[in-house]
């Protein structure tokens, strides 16, 4: 399943390639609660359908009827851009559904280019992170490619949005976890590969849009073009497969790296890493393991659940406290248990 910001502006690209009337609208500041990010898109056509959003649905409403012929609206024109603001007073918090105290300001482009959308298109689908910038008041767009991701900025008259490829998950052992914590990747708008030189294992995967790699998995994340938008899960029990992958993984720029096993298993991985591979608790300190936050999960899918709220959390940059690990609550459940 693709990023919701990519069904955005493909669709938007889309409908604008076919002639429709287009309105592409951005978070641009939020005040208090808010239901979604700044940087989040919706595009509503002519006609009043929408993909994206903007919030729980109410403002969605309000911006169909106010700009779709469908339902009355005064229907979409070119203009330079525009910032409408929701939710300033209670009444308008109340009636539009915005959280106790929140507050919206939307940035909404008219019949946005067609060749411009195009472009940016084709940068991310060829893997490229871009900057796409917006100058209200002469409606230029500028886009600029970029290594590093940067925050989401709008000042009154320019937006910046960074735009990327979508989040990438690597697998190392495609068994029954792999496959449930692919399907929830998916879900979440990663482009997931799975690895595994087993074909006991690889031939019978049964996910469909996951790219299978069969070869040794410390080649597989060499060969990966890991960046910062990519994560790596040791999944097969077996340190053959695993220590050596995440040696890779330990020296490249992926946001979230874990491996599956106990808390044994995992204090050992640590202890082979530094005895026989010259690492260090420093250099250590971003592997993850026991994966997943702690939730007494026990079956594959209660694990992948688990696993996948721990990456969404690093790619969100959430700091979860350590009560949240797998670990610490493991040990304060026993400790208990022990002065009872």
């Amino acid at each position: 399943m693709e990023s919701i910001d990519l069904q955005v502006l493909r669709t938007a690209r889309d409908w604008r390639a076919a002639a429709e009337p287009v309105l592409l609208v951005t978070v641009a500041r939020t005040w208090g609660s808010s239901p979604r990010p700044v940087g989040s898109m919706m595009a509503l056509r002519g006609d009043g359908r929408v993909v994206g959003s903007v919030s729980g649905g109410c403002i969605e409403d309000d911006l169909i009827h106010r700009y779709s012929t469908a339902h009355g609206g005064a229907g979409l024109k070119d203009g330079v851009p525009e910032v409408v603001q929701y939710g300033v007073s209670a009444d308008d918090a109340h009636r539009f559904g915005l959280p106790c105290g929140g507050t919206l300001q939307l940035v909404l482009e008219f019949n946005p280019s067609g060749p411009a959308l195009d472009e940016l298109l084709a940068a991310l689908d060829s893997g490229r992170l871009i900057r796409r910038g917006l100058t209200l008041a002469s409606n230029e767009v500028t886009l600029t490619a970029t290594a590093t991701p940067e925050q989401f900025s709008f000042d009154g008259r320019q937006m910046f949005n960074t735009l990327g490829p979508a989040y990438r998950l690597l697998m190392i052992g495609a068994g029954a976890l792999a496959e449930y914590l692919a399907t929830m990747a998916l879900f979440n708008g990663f482009r997931v590969a799975v690895c595994d030189p087993r074909p006991e294992y690889i031939e019978t995967w049964a996910v469909q849009g996951v790219e299978r790699i069969i070869g040794m998995p410390d080649d597989v994340v060499r060969d990966f073009a890991v960046d910062l938008r990519t994560c790596i899960v040791a999944l097969s029990h077996d340190p053959k497969l695993d220590d050596l992958a995440l040696l890779e993984a330990l020296h490249s720029p992926a946001f979230y790296i874990g491996a599956i096993g106990s808390r044994r298993n995992s204090q050992l991985r640590r202890e082979r890493l530094i005895e026989h591979f010259a690492e260090t608790p420093a250099s250590l300190e971003r592997l993850h393991g026991p994966i997943g936050l702690y939730i007494g999960s026990k079956t594959p899918a209660e694990i992948a659940v688990s696993v996948m709220a721990e990456i969404l959390a690093a790619k969100n940059g959430v700091s979860l406290p350590g009560a949240f690990s797998v670990a610490q609550a493991k040990h304060a459940i026993e400790s208990v248990a022990c002065s009872s």
